[in-house]
């Protein structure tokens, strides 16, 4: 939903106190950490998106605005070439300076001229509005990148320390646990119910984004698709289900993989899915809670497209595409389960344009169009994803060996 113009600067201040509170568990040493290269430090995350307003609306529309930092254009940019030369990602780990209290101030800096800009007639400028609708949602991304970079910065350190003690926060949960009256009162639970397929009938489809309010420009345009008749599972693959997959040597077998991906894991020894640990013969699970028994109930989380390739074909399925992903999300009372707000779903779809894509216009139009090679689809959103962005049409993407993203399996059948 568009943002009416007496709330918009409550929303930008909301979603970036909200930024600012993920980051308010961690210690001061947490903020600085790079344990690899796809994870950023949040002192990174922090700055970047008070970089991204401060580039693209305060430095273009702000009378007399300047930069608090020259170098924080070069120390902050992510991926925008046209506005100048940037650091390295695989570098962002290494500069001490500007200090975790510096970004805070920074922050401070930007939003009070986020305050004057809105205040000044300059805010009903049309290009005004969606720059600063944009960084919202791109604040809002930030936000997820931030839940699953500090999972990965924690889970580095030996003591395996818990962003939030004992809470399950963002961690999927299993598929309706609410309809188990056991589990309520702290009796055993039985076994989850097992899986059913959802038929869908062949047709031609529309997907993509429509309608008023925002979308991001790889949802558009909406255009027809023919999908043939195809069934889903109705829920996403348990732990239970792809543990089953572990004990039948599933990783050992390269009849099962991708031809990138048995050699990818191999080369990086892949026993089991990312932040699993085996000991005496028991299965735990670290999540931003701590360490803790495997549920066999709950989704199967954090594994790569590989690994999600390799489940379906030991199964004798296959990954759904993302045509028939959002054919089924937006069926309505099809009985699916956990398609949005659990976990990012693979697909078996490239990231790629649609017909007609046109990205946004300007620096701005980097933001997706420029990534639409050798990567994949993820559709659904998960537990770390914000509620606003969990829509039917939201394409996520990365590349097949992504692992540390909240990422699991549903799968699907030629019908």
């Amino acid at each position: 939903m568009a943002i009416e113009n007496g709330n918009r600067l409550d929303a930008l201040l909301a979603a970036r106190r909200a930024t600012e509170a993920l980051c308010a568990p961690l210690r001061t040493e947490d903020h600085v950490v790079q344990p690899r290269e796809a994870v950023s430090p949040p002192k990174w995350h922090l700055a970047h998106t008070t970089w991204f307003f401060e580039t693209f609306l305060l430095g273009r529309y702000q009378p007399g605005y300047h930069p608090a930092a020259a170098e924080y254009a070069f120390l902050f940019n992510s991926y925008y070439e046209s506005v100048g030369s940037r650091a390295e990602k695989g570098e962002r780990g290494s500069y001490s300076r500007p200090t975790v209290r510096e970004v805070l101030a920074y922050r401070r800096r930007v939003d009070e001229s986020l305050g004057d800009l809105l205040a000044s007639p300059l805010a009903r400028n049309p290009d005004v509005e969606g720059l600063v609708e944009l960084g919202i949602h791109h604040e809002q991304q930030h936000q997820e990148l931030l839940v699953t970079d500090i999972k990965a910065i924690l889970h580095f350190n030996p003591s395996r320390p818990a962003y939030l003690e004992g809470s399950t926060e963002f961690h999927p949960r299993p598929a309706k646990p609410e309809s188990n009256p056991a589990s309520a009162i702290g009796l055993s639970s039985p076994p989850a119910p097992k899986p059913r397929w959802i038929a869908f009938p062949s047709g031609l489809r529309e997907i993509g984004w429509h309608g008023g309010g925002f979308s991001f420009d790889n949802e558009r345009p909406r255009h027809p698709v023919f999908v043939a008749g195809f069934r889903l599972e109705d829920r996403l693959v348990t732990n239970a289900g792809y543990l089953e997959f572990i004990r039948a040597e599933g990783y050992s077998r390269p009849e099962f993989w991708l031809s990138e991906g048995w050699r990818l894991a191999r080369q990086e020894g892949w026993k089991a899915p990312l932040y699993w640990e085996e000991i005496d013969g028991r299965w735990s699970e670290y999540t931003l809670g701590g360490t803790r028994p495997l549920d066999p109930d709950s989704p199967v989380c954090h594994v790569s497209h590989f690994e999600a390739d390799a489940f379906a074909r030991w199964r004798r399925a296959r990954l759904p595409t993302e045509a028939e992903w959002e054919t089924a999300c937006i069926a309505g009372d099809a009985g699916l389960l956990q398609m949005t707000g659990e976990l990012w779903q693979w697909t078996a779809s490239a990231y790629l344009p649609y017909p007609g894509f046109r990205p946004f216009p300007g620096a701005v139009g980097e933001y997706n169009g420029k990534f639409m090679m050798d990567q994949m689809v993820l559709r659904g959103g998960s537990c770390a994803t914000p509620a606003g962005h969990l829509r039917p049409t939201y394409r996520n993407f990365f590349p097949a060996a992504t692992r540390w993203q909240f990422s699991g399996i549903r799968l699907a059948e030629d019908g």
